[in-house]
């Protein structure tokens, strides 16, 4: 944007849309601390949406001619297309961003451009901008979750019948297939879809209409407004309209989960990708290197997950914070909501256009993964069941399988290296079928119950994902 040429104003003669009862404008120092002009810039064109409504609305209620309304209509188009092109002639002694539009109509239209405040407030004015920005940003933010979910079908599709431990505690649980073990993310952001969903229907009720706080005297039908501005339901209370930010607060949380489930995924890349682990490794596009050690390749990509998850938790506590003690209706504390909002918004946004290309890129090392089968005695649990099955009480085959596990830890080997002569010296329900109980692929595939880790299940769901990737991507487009 372009700052008006000529010489500065000063604050008491700068644009207002109040001031009548005052003998003298705000000091220059609360002008700045006031003042949200440059953090609003992204609601202009909401901001002239919702005013091509009321524009709407006024002329059906007789308050605008059809020359006013085209003479408003045409100015509001043309300020529209400044913001597009980077030609709006912005003034950094405006309050806001709405100030500075309906300044610039008024330039274009003259007096005209004041009647376009009619029966309305900055408060549902602001509030409606707001919302409408937030329906955008919840659909990017769920076509990139989904772009996210197809990049974990894929990984999962091409690795269906990879075998590798599973962890409780960070250590050596029972053995999975890879493909199980991320689709266990494909769930997680399954939930997250569904609170995005729920936000984007929380933020998607218009305010416009709800004037300061007591509602607009002039006949102006409100339903009328909402369906070509997009929302999907009007507000039944107009001081609960413009006092309301419960829907910033829900897309905040539901962004919140998000990036928490980001960090978890962003925590197992740092530790599979390192020496000890290696069972993935990272393209070079995606890590950087050190200033001094020239071997390392660090996975900054996950790391920096991890530590924007922090700026978006931040998010939510500021709005929950701002909003905990205000009586209604408005209160000037609520335009801290924005900035908080945005800045959330713009990290989570920036952690799906990162990891949709870092998911195609991971190297699955299967050469790994099947040598760390080897040892950490994951099939101890399938010992037990083999009991159990033979007729011992589970608490006891728990207990007999323990000290079996202690005596292939003395001896230096896996359970899974034990032989069937060495296992009935512990037990006489053992059988020699007891070698084929003691395979990773049996253990795995024994897990048949809808949801567990057999290839037969790990399949199904990975049907499932693809069916509710393509249901969600058509709600999305509905939306």
């Amino acid at each position: 944007m372009k700052e008006m040429k000529g010489k500065k104003k000063k604050r008491d003669n700068a644009f207002k849309l109040w001031g009548g009862r005052f003998e003298q404008g705000p000091a220059e120092v609360v002008g700045r601390f006031t003042g949200s002009l440059l953090s609003d810039l992204r609601l202009a064109p909401f901001d002239i949406k919702g005013s091509l409504a009321q524009a709407d609305g006024l002329l059906n209620a007789g308050i605008l001619d059809s020359t006013e309304y085209n003479r408003i209509k045409k100015g509001l188009n043309k300020i529209g297309l400044e913001f597009k092109t980077g030609r709006f002639p912005l003034d950094q002694h405006d309050e806001d961003i709405h100030t500075a539009i309906e300044k610039r109509l008024h330039s274009l239209v003259g007096d005209s451009a004041y009647k376009l405040h009619t029966g309305r407030s900055r408060n549902d004015q602001v509030v409606t901008a707001f919302r409408l920005y937030l329906l955008d940003e919840i659909k990017a933010v769920l076509s990139g979750l989904l772009d996210v979910q197809s990049g974990l079908h894929s990984m999962s599709s091409r690795h269906i019948g990879v075998p590798m431990p599973g962890f409780t505690h960070t250590q050596h649980a029972q053995p999975v297939l890879l493909s199980h073990h991320l689709l266990a993310y494909a769930e997680m952001f399954n939930r997250d879809i569904e609170r995005l969903f729920h936000a984007y229907y929380a933020a998607s009720v218009m305010p416009l209409g709800s004037g300061a706080l007591a509602g607009t005297p002039y006949d102006i039908d409100r339903e009328a407004l909402s369906g070509p501005l997009g929302f999907k339901d009007i507000s039944m209370n107009s001081i609960d309209a413009v006092s309301d930010r419960d829907f910033a607060i829900d897309a905040v949380y539901a962004m919140g989960l998000l990036m928490m489930h980001f960090s978890r995924l962003s925590e197992e890349i740092v530790v599979w990708s390192t020496e000890e682990f290696g069972f993935v490794s990272l393209p070079d596009a995606f890590t950087t290197g050190s200033s001094i050690m020239p071997q390392k390749k660090n996975p900054d990509v996950a790391e920096l997950t991890r530590g924007k998850t922090g700026r978006v938790y931040g998010a939510l506590v500021n709005l929950l914070t701002m909003m905990k003690g205000l009586p209604l209706s408005y209160n000037r504390d609520m335009q801290e909501d924005k900035p908080a909002v945005f800045d959330a918004v713009d990290t989570v946004k920036a952690v799906l256009d990162v990891w949709v290309q870092l998911i195609r890129g991971i190297t699955i090392n299967t050469g790994r993964l099947n040598e760390s089968l080897s040892h950490g005695n994951l099939l101890a649990t399938d010992i037990a069941d083999y009991l159990t099955r033979r007729g011992m009480p589970f608490r006891k085959a728990h207990e007999l399988t323990g000290r079996i596990v202690l005596y292939a830890i003395k001896k230096g080997v896996d359970v899974s290296s034990l032989h069937y002569d060495e296992l009935k010296t512990f037990s006489p329900l053992f059988r020699p079928d007891i070698m084929h109980a003691l395979d990773i692929k049996t253990s795995i595939n024994s897990r048949a119950v809808i949801g567990s880790t057999s290839e037969r299940q790990v399949k199904a769901a990975m049907e499932r994902l693809g069916k509710k990737i393509r249901h969600y991507r058509g709600l999305v487009k509905r939306l």
